[in-house]
């Protein structure tokens, strides 16, 4: 029960926050804490589906918000730019606010669901995608583990220290595990984990590889996607690994063969990289020094936060569109920039 609970007031704490600023907004203060502007991260853009265990449903909104939010920031005067866009906005003089759209992984849904409601208002957008999710030479953990906590009462899995059965019958067991080994996964060796989770669902009839072929745009996907005049492909890596833990040269390789493996698609080199993850766990100072040398002229995190003039255009911060706070006034605060300047972080 209290693992159920937990992230429940979670959600009633951030709901109350984004409440406030909303007050706040609408009384007219804290409007520097808005910035230049903000970048939005999404995920999947889809019709929901209801899941029974849904640990990932943060990942998702459906296209009708995706459609509220953008008249919602149209109301409230912001300009849509495309992000390659943004370093030559932060230099100019132009007081305008921005809104800047982004989708990580390159679910087939963004081509789907989200490029026509982005047409439709005729905004800009980048999907940023993994090689290995693209050639299907790696997978997605976090949906992989969905769906092998979904079907199963209990598990077997060892964290390193042998074999250990887990029970996940109820709700908050299959929460507490997905947890577990999420902790572990962003602990141990990524790669060898991954491949651990992998074999373990395999015996359980899930297959990793199928889910990343069934989820995800493979190369022809994406060409389709970017005859699109508004879309445009950004590098996220070979593995979706969190570079901050790997070596000087295994980081660098995979920033320079993902944005070659995207300019094999579109004829183009990105200058747009995500980082996996994204946040401050997962992203170093090396990590934007070597974005910077790779000629990146923007790189996102998802340190929550607004633009400002001065910000590190190699690690800029992003706010999530999430699954859980799908109300258009929720966007407008999150844009104000109020939210992180009360939590410390504007």
């Amino acid at each position: 029960m209290k693992a159920r609970l937990k992230p429940l007031a979670k959600r009633a704490a951030i709901t109350g926050g984004l409440l406030a600023a909303r007050g706040l907004q609408a009384a007219g203060m804290m409007g520097a804490a808005r910035g230049r502007g903000a970048i939005f991260t999404l995920h999947h853009v889809r019709p929901k589906k209801p899941r029974l265990f849904d640990p990932n449903a943060h990942l998702e909104i459906t296209p009708d918000f995706l459609d509220a939010a953008i008249l919602r920031l149209k109301r409230d005067g912001y300009r849509f730019i495309a992000l390659d866009a943004l370093p030559a906005h932060l230099a100019s003089d132009d007081r305008q606010p921005v809104a800047l759209f982004t989708l990580d992984d390159g679910y087939r849904n963004n081509l789907e669901h989200a490029a026509p409601v982005f047409s439709r208002h005729g905004v800009p957008f980048t999907v940023f995608v993994a090689g290995g999710f693209i050639d299907r030479t790696h997978t997605l953990w976090w949906e992989t583990l969905a769906d092998l906590l979904e079907k199963q009462a209990s598990l077997s899995f060892d964290f390193g220290t042998g074999i250990e059965t887990l029970q996940s019958a109820t709700v908050s067991q299959k929460q507490a595990v997905f947890e577990r080994v999420a902790t572990f996964i962003h602990r141990a060796d990524e790669a060898i984990a991954i491949a651990r989770l992998n074999d373990l669902a395999l015996r359980h009839g899930i297959d990793a590889a199928a889910i990343t072929d069934e989820l995800t745009l493979d190369e022809r996907g994406l060409k389709r996607l970017v005859e699109n005049p508004l879309a445009s492909l950004g590098a996220h890596t070979i593995s979706h690994r969190a570079v901050a833990r790997l070596t000087d040269e295994t980081a660098r390789a995979e920033m320079e063969r993902s944005a070659a493996r995207i300019e094999a698609i579109t004829g183009s080199r990105p200058v747009s990289l995500a980082y996996p993850y994204g946040d401050r766990a997962s992203v170093s100072l090396r990590d934007r020094q070597l974005a910077r040398a790779l000629g990146f002229t923007v790189a996102v995190t998802t340190d929550p936060g607004t633009l400002a003039g001065d910000c590190d255009r190699a690690a800029l911060p992003r706010i999530s569109l999430n699954g859980h706070f799908q109300k258009p006034g929720h966007v407008g605060a999150l844009a104000s920039g109020i939210p992180f300047r009360l939590m410390g972080r504007g």
